[in-house]
């Protein structure tokens, strides 16, 4: 297979969740320029709505559906829905997630809770749900959205919970990648540093001072732009990473490094 062909999508039915906007809107769209049919499931319907139009203008089918990824009903009905559109899936990247600037002393257990449900129980019952499918369809792409956090402490912000979720998500993605290998389904995991999003932007807008924990660390010396994350992306759910799987791909401008 030609190196070029093997990153090409066409025909291929992937599902974004949390895409509505961010990494995840810019990795669905990253996706879809590779030929992919993109479904947004997002618990905000009418952003989700909004974005799948938006990559709709592509030339690719899209298909937009609210979805609490913490709910198995919900994420159940959600995955029938998908399978009567387009009969298959093909990619899943498990984008949904959230983060709680709480001091560890000071965090409640609704707020913890809330964290880890989202961020790592979301992407268990998003991951099971497709895998399903995957399996009668002789296989697939799972991508999960790690994070930098899950190794390192972030500074100076608090976020115990988000940097346990996301370890969490981590080893999930060994775990599963072992277990479904004998299925053809591959799972892999990107952990971005930091991203500059209209949300991260807003917090050093604010908080100026932490450009100095967040920027002059990186080697890179900048934050990372979420269009940076198509190219990662469309490898990881195309041919073109085959052999590959419980893999966690740092996108950090070398902040682990240190």
């Amino acid at each position: 297979m030609n190196v070029l062909s093997s990153f090409n999508l066409e025909n291929k039915i992937a599902i974004v969740t949390g895409a509505a906007r961010g990494l995840g809107e810019a990795m669905a769209t990253g996706l879809a320029e590779a030929g992919a049919d993109i479904v947004i499931p997002d618990i905000n319907y009418k952003e989700a709505k909004k974005a799948a139009d938006k990559i709709s203008e592509l030339g690719v089918d899209t298909l937009a559906l609210k979805c609490d990824v913490t709910e198995k009903s919900d994420v159940q009905e959600m995955v029938k829905k998908v399978i009567d559109e387009f009969d298959r899936i093909d990619i899943l990247i498990n984008n949904a997630g959230i983060c709680k600037n709480i001091a560890a002393e000071e965090m409640s257990l609704k707020d913890w809770q809330e964290v880890i449900d989202i961020n790592l129980t979301g992407v268990f019952l998003c991951s099971q749900a497709v895998a399903k499918e995957m399996i009668d369809n002789n296989g697939g792409s799972i991508i999960n959205i790690s994070s930098m956090s899950a190794e390192i402490v972030n500074y100076p912000q608090p976020q115990c919970s988000y940097n346990a979720s996301k370890a969490g998500v981590s080893q999930l993605t060994k775990s599963l990648a072992a277990e479904w290998a004998k299925y053809d389904i591959r799972v892999n995991a990107i952990a971005p540093g930091y991203m500059k999003t209209e949300l991260t932007a807003e917090i050093l807008e604010k908080n100026p001072e932490r450009k100095e924990y967040w920027i002059e660390p990186t080697p890179m010396k900048r934050m990372g732009k979420p269009e940076e994350l198509k190219g990662v992306a469309v490898y990881l759910a195309s041919e073109a990473s085959s052999f590959m799987t419980g893999n966690i791909m740092n996108i950090d401008g070398g902040y682990t490094l240190y």
